[in-house]
């Protein structure tokens, strides 16, 4: 099935998001379920316009359980008013709704991961059917995405903001200037081991500067990662000339996430033990965890081993670990 035989999607908004103006609605998706005969997942969407400009759509809750997105979003369609503008913002707060509202990482209604789900499908589950209209209704209209993203509840990153390494070197480029003046604690080049399904790679494909963060982790919000994503919002407002201001600058260092070698993984479960801290530098070789067998005593753990010298920037959370978990990520410092 072609985009040009696709059946309209089945959401509507309840506002108009060409007009004027500060309006504040829902993505009305029909969703008939056991305690709601005609009922729908209502997810709330904010537009903020005066007259012509570049559009900036902004997004949180792609993945449900992480919250300086959300915090950021849901502040900012309080606060922005159209005067301090010139062009659009689109802000969602919380993309995958009903992952949001049951604080998980996938969908509760279909287990649909949002960041795995696109182009999604106007016909396919919840998850799909809000792909496919991000991917056919919001992300035309936008010159520029960000998507706020942190660790969730099973890994805690350094906070940093990032855009991938493109073919298309002058998108590329666009994309890192807004990194840049995101101002994040730490910036980073990355090149994903899992492109297929993300919005990521679905605003890159349209030609779009799509730029992410990881603002730490652990199914929370702290202080620090909430400042850190507002003034990041309306630095990148100010950089795409739709907010008035001056970008407010912070320092940043540079990582490059070039290869797989950067993820170390899981091959037994077992109760972790962390060896390396966050942000601490890491040598090849040198042991990043290990996981000790928790069935009885007596047994080894297994070792894990850095493949690449760097930094440490992510690490599994919780303290319990199963096979096949990322256990940590390492970048290299620029």
């Amino acid at each position: 099935m072609t985009d040009q035989n696709l059946p309209p999607s089945p959401i509507s908004p309840t506002i108009d998001l060409d007009a004027d103006g500060t309006q504040h609605g829902f993505l009305r998706l029909p969703y008939s379920r056991d305690d709601s005969a005609w009922g729908s997942v209502m997810i709330p969407i904010c537009v903020i316009r005066n007259g012509k400009g570049p559009t900036a759509l902004l997004t949180g809750g792609n993945h449900g359980d992480e919250y300086e997105g959300p915090v950021a979003l849901f502040d900012l369609a309080r606060t922005l008013e159209p005067k301090q503008i010139g062009g659009a913002v689109i802000i969602v707060p919380a993309m995958n709704y009903p992952a949001f509202r049951g604080g998980t990482r996938t969908s509760p209604i279909d287990k649909g991961n949002m960041n795995r789900s696109f182009p999604g499908r106007p016909d396919g589950t919840v998850t799909q059917k809000i792909a496919d209209y991000f991917q056919r209704s919001l992300l035309p209209r936008a010159d520029l995405v960000l998507d706020i993203h942190s660790g969730g509840k099973t890994l805690d990153f350094l906070p940093f903001c990032a855009a991938h390494v493109l073919p298309d070197k002058a998108q590329e480029k666009k994309a890192f200037a807004a990194v840049a003046a995101f101002a994040a604690p730490y910036s980073n080049r990355m090149v994903e081991i899992d492109t297929v399904g993300m919005y990521d790679t679905a605003a890159e494909e349209m030609g779009k500067t799509f730029i992410t963060t990881e603002l730490g982790g652990g199914g929370t919000a702290r202080a620090a990662t909430v400042r850190i994503a507002k003034r990041g919002v309306r630095n990148v407002l100010r950089h795409a000339g739709i907010l008035e201001g001056e970008i407010e600058q912070a320092p940043t260092r540079w990582l490059d996430m070039p290869t797989a070698d950067c993820f170390a993984f899981a091959e037994t479960g077992g109760l972790i033990e962390p060896t390396i801290d966050l942000g601490e530098p890491v040598n090849e070789g040198d042991v990043l965890a290990r996981i000790h067998p928790v069935d009885r005593t007596g047994i080894a753990p297994q070792v894990i081993r850095a493949a690449m010298s760097g930094i440490l920037a992510a690490r599994h959370f919780p303290g319990l670990v199963q096979t096949g978990d990322c256990a940590a990520v390492i970048a290299m410092l620029r």
